[in-house]
């Protein structure tokens, strides 16, 4: 007998492990969608004439090749001890931390919690961050994160323009602020008519500027009082920023004691690792009555249809869907990850620990400058929390050599100074080592002595909420992170099927080297020679995003989806500006596109003109034109999405782009949808000029229950000389704090890349559309779908028309409510079109989940056709009184439908029933009675009762 291997290959990750359904599963779908093979159904769906004709090049990697690779590139990055500070310190992530929030699927793989009733755990965990945040500056009211504290400074000026009653259209910087700080609030400046001087805190005129930013420590170390300045600001009606440091507040005066009107800065030291630049939780805080002003998410209490207290998100949730150009920012995301890390830091150390650890820093800043004082070095400030900076005239390049010798890096100064951090880790060998560099021996003894005055010691009590006092047992804090957890509903436990938003499979492979220290302990100012392992790691993810894109440069600096696309016109801005043609600031926009593009574009100082959708929900392309021959020569941009927000292919877009180059426009494709387009289409092949590709989308990066992300941008030949340049030179219109911004989740997407292989890559993209044309075939005669192309089939989303319901009362909401029931998340909501969901299944899902979903909707129509029919009405219905909590099923029982039908419908598990931990969330009560930090103990009992 002849023995006939089987040909299963167990090593392919792109069809065994990533992509969700079996070749015979698809077989089945095929036949359900009514295409006799996939490559049918794609020649369906995308037109012909925008294909591309070569297959994208490399080959795959196995999972365990993987990792035998990213050992061999991350042993290439040289690990120091580093001493640069500049807003980035070394730390210790607690493991427990590590293991059960940065490493777990629980938290990494959440949505975004706009459906809060499923995110309760991470709204919780976000509030304590709040708090936090609150307590440290001394200011009422802080924010949910930002993307980093050079961003979040530029944020804090533009707040303060709207905010200031003064006229001025100046704004002062500090010059001890970091300089990638002031790089960032530079670039944003500009396109906005805003002066900046840079200078001394003694001459600043408060009557001059609007606002003014101060750095707290200053970047070289200065420990300053702000009150006189700020008091004088206000005097001129203009407002106070102060970039701050969290773990320094815990020994120093907080900005809200000097009268700050707002304080922003990063929360990394608070057990996030450095990891070449990040993702790091950027903070701001604010007086309670700038708190509508404040850019990104804020989470408020609010209670739920039983009265208990409920967490949500508060104000500008999503504003720019809703105001578009005058949105206050185009902050879409945040880093939810990081700020719940940074969080549980405090949880787990408590106001005691973190004393502990400023002091134990600050201490050893003391011994240190003693010994070199004592030597004859000149150590300046006179007044320091934990960094100093030592003059060493020629001597320079000597003594950074004899430091890199003992494995530090220290900071270089101009050409004659050198600046030295002390942070968590440093330690008594590390200051040995230091000394050592100088050509001292031996560390003076330890003393309890302050290196600032005791005028500039804190008084004020901070984190005095029970949380942060909770016994700190890693027993219990192991159990209060699992109890978070268990109250939300993330990819490690159903599909989220959200339109646009391309909640895929995060591979356990691709995230395992984020932690490792090769990866994650590098400052992203360290020496060039030191990160050979990145450099290589980064450009080959370009060169591969390029090959996919069609592109012929890639920036990797935005460090989120809407700082790409704001990357992307400040670089045609760039390059109009360059070729003489000023007046060039119009920018078409249609009526379908992202919420963040006209706010981007108003950012960088263009004007938005609106562009109509046709009845069929492609751009309409006489109104198009019309436009653009009526900007003429004012035409800076057209800004579209393609796919089309309505999940179809339209067919113009060549013409489209066509037109906006006619007039000397250029063309940004927004990359949300680029899921739809790996493989097959590259935009920089079709007409556009520029794209940003959402790396937490299409790439694998994990949304993380609300960022980290990164939105790198691609262009072709004639605008890379105009992309972002070096944060640390205040020239070059940076956007990011960081060179390569969230660098070290960068290697996830180049991780996905690599073991999905060019054609694991295409294939992806294929069953993303297939499946998204089986749940739109299975659904058609249940409910409308509002979209398709010309040949009746959608992208790789569908949207799902339920407006029509609204007849019989049940509501778009009813119906999200409803779907948590069967537990699932909700797909988008009223986005694009008020009124309907947005479904987006990924490749990732297997016939099965997604089978399961369509059972749940199926089931729905029928609890909605029940309504219609008058059987029940739409206030008693399940569909109102969704979702059902364990409090509903235990409670005495007087509804119109049985315990079974409310709690257990179809497609919901039985033994593994995801319960929401509480009912529908009232969101007006929250936003009429805003509470944004913790509430006290006695409250949650009121409530109860």
């Amino acid at each position: 007998m002849t023995y006939t291997p089987v040909a299963y290959n167990p090593y392919d990750f792109a069809n065994r492990r990533h992509i969700g359904p079996s070749p015979a599963e698809m077989e089945a779908m095929l036949k359900a969608v009514g295409v006799p093979s996939l490559d049918a159904l794609i020649d369906e769906t995308v037109p012909k004439s925008i294909r591309q004709n070569t297959p994208l090049s490399w080959a795959p990697l196995a999972e365990h090749e993987l990792l035998a690779k990213m050992r061999e590139v991350g042993s290439k990055n040289k690990v120091m001890t580093s001493l640069i500070g500049q807003g980035y310190y070394g730390t210790v992530t607690p493991p427990a931390i590590q293991r059960n929030i940065l490493e777990n699927p629980a938290w990494y793989t959440a949505y975004t919690p706009y459906q809060p009733e499923i995110a309760q755990g991470r709204l919780e965990a976000l509030l304590n961050y709040q708090t936090m945040v609150a307590d440290l500056t001394g200011l009422p009211v802080a924010n949910a994160s930002l993307l980093d504290e050079a961003t979040a400074a530029a944020e804090a000026m533009t707040m303060a323009e709207r905010s200031a009653k003064s006229k001025a259209r100046a704004f002062f910087v500090d010059r001890f602020c970091h300089p990638q700080t002031i790089a960032v609030i530079r670039t944003r400046a500009e396109p906005l008519g805003i002066e900046i001087i840079e200078d001394k805190i003694e001459n600043l005129d408060a009557t001059k500027v609007f606002g003014a930013i101060f750095q707290y420590p200053g970047s070289y170390g200065h420990v300053r009082d702000f009150t006189d300045q700020i008091a004088a600001l206000h005097d001129a009606k203009a407002l106070a920023i102060v970039a701050t440091d969290l773990l320094a507040l815990c020994m120093l005066k907080e900005p809200g004691a000097m009268g700050a009107d707002i304080a922003i800065g990063s929360a990394q030291r608070f057990g996030v690792p450095m990891g070449y630049g990040g993702p790091h939780a950027a903070f701001m805080s604010c007086r309670d009555d700038l708190k509508r002003a404040m850019p990104g998410r804020i989470v408020g209490v609010s209670i739920d249809s039983r009265g208990n207290k409920a967490y949500r998100l508060s104000l500008q949730t999503r504003e720019q869907h809703i105001r578009r150009e005058k949105a206050t920012s185009n902050v879409c995301t945040a880093q939810a990850l990081l700020a719940v890390m940074a969080s549980m830091y405090a949880v787990f150390h408590g106001p005691q620990g973190l004393r502990a650890i400023a002091e134990r820093v600050h201490f050893g800043t003391n011994r240190l400058a003693r010994a070199l004082k004592a030597a004859g070095a000149k150590v300046s400030p006179a007044a320091f929390f934990d960094t100093i900076t030592v003059e060493v005239g020629v001597g320079q390049a000597g003594i950074l050599a004899a430091a890199r010798q003992e494995g530090l890096n220290f900071r270089k100064i101009g050409n004659d100074r050198v600046g030295i951090s002390l942070d968590e880790t440093t330690d008594e060998q590390v200051l040995t080592r230091i000394l050592r560099a100088f050509g001292i021996e031996g560390v003076p003894p330890h003393r309890a002595q302050l290196g600032f005055p005791e005028t500039m010691v804190r008084t004020s009590d901070y984190l005095t909420h029970p949380v942060f006092h909770m016994n700190r047992a890693e027993s219990e804090m192991m159990r209060y992170m699992r109890r978070l957890s268990d109250r939300d509903l993330a990819l490690d436990r159903a599909m989220i099927p959200l339109g646009s938003c391309t909640m895929k499979l995060n591979a356990a492979a691709e995230m395992m080297p984020i932690t490792w220290p090769e990866f994650g302990s590098l400052h992203p100012f360290a020496p060039a020679d030191q990160a050979l392992g990145y450099k290589e790691a980064i450009d080959d993810l370009a060169a591969k995003l390029c090959e996919i894109t069609g592109y012929d440069a890639m920036s990797m600096q935005p460090n989120s989806g809407a700082q790409g696309e704001y990357a992307g016109l400040l670089t045609i801005q760039a390059y109009h500006k360059a070729r003489g043609d000023t007046q060039r600031t119009i920018c078409l926009i249609p009526t379908s596109a992202h919420g963040t593009n006209p706010a981007s574009a108003q950012m960088v100082g263009m004007q938005v003109v609106v562009v109509k959708t046709a009845p069929n929900g492609d751009i309409d392309v006489e109104d198009f034109r019309a436009k653009a021959a009526a900007a003429g020569d004012r035409l800076a941009a057209c800004m579209i999405t393609y796919p089309s927000t309505h999940g179809v292919f339209e067919e113009t877009v060549r013409e489209v782009c066509q037109i906006t180059h006619d007039h000397g426009g250029q063309v940004y494709i927004d990359g949300a949808n680029m899921n739809a387009l790996v493989g097959l289409v590259k935009p920089g092949k079709i007409g556009g000029d520029v794209s940003h590709l959402n790396l937490h989308k299409t790439f694998a990066i994990p949304h993380g229950g609300g960022g980290p992300g990164m939105g790198p941008i691609g262009v072709g030949a004639h605008l890379a000389p105009y992309l972002p340049g070096d944060p640390r030179e205040t020239e070059g219109g940076a956007v990011s704090a960081a060179p390569y911004g969230s660098a070290s989740i960068l290697l996830i997407s180049w991780a996905y890349c690599l073991m999905m292989g060019g054609e694991g890559l295409t294939q992806a993209t294929r069953v993303a559309i297939l499946n998204a044309n089986y749940i739109a075939a299975r659904l058609a005669g249940s409910y409308p779908i509002l979209f398709m192309g010309n040949k009746g089939r959608v992208a790789h989303e569908c949207i799902l028309d339920t407006r029509p319901f609204a007849e019989a009362g049940v509501t778009v909401d009813d119906i999200a409510k409803r779907l948590i029931d069967n537990g699932f998340h909700a797909p988008t909501m009223s986005w694009p079109v008020s009124g309907t969901l947005m479904v987006e299944p990924t490749e990732s899902e297997t016939k099965a989940e997604i089978d399961r979903f369509i059972t749940a909707l199926l089931a729905i129509r029928e609890e909605i056709r029940a309504v219609e029919a008058g059987e029940i009405s739409a206030e008693d219905s399940p569909l109102r009184h969704a979702p059902h909590t364990v409090n509903d099923l235990v409670a005495e029982w007087d509804r119109k439908y049985s315990r079974e039908a409310g709690c257990f419908p179809p497609g919901a598990f039985r033994v593994d029933k995801y319960w929401p931990p509480v009912g529908r969330v009232d969101n007006v009560y929250g936003d009429r009675n805003l509470i944004c930090t913790c509430p006290p103990v006695e409250s949650y009992a009121e409530a109860a009762e």
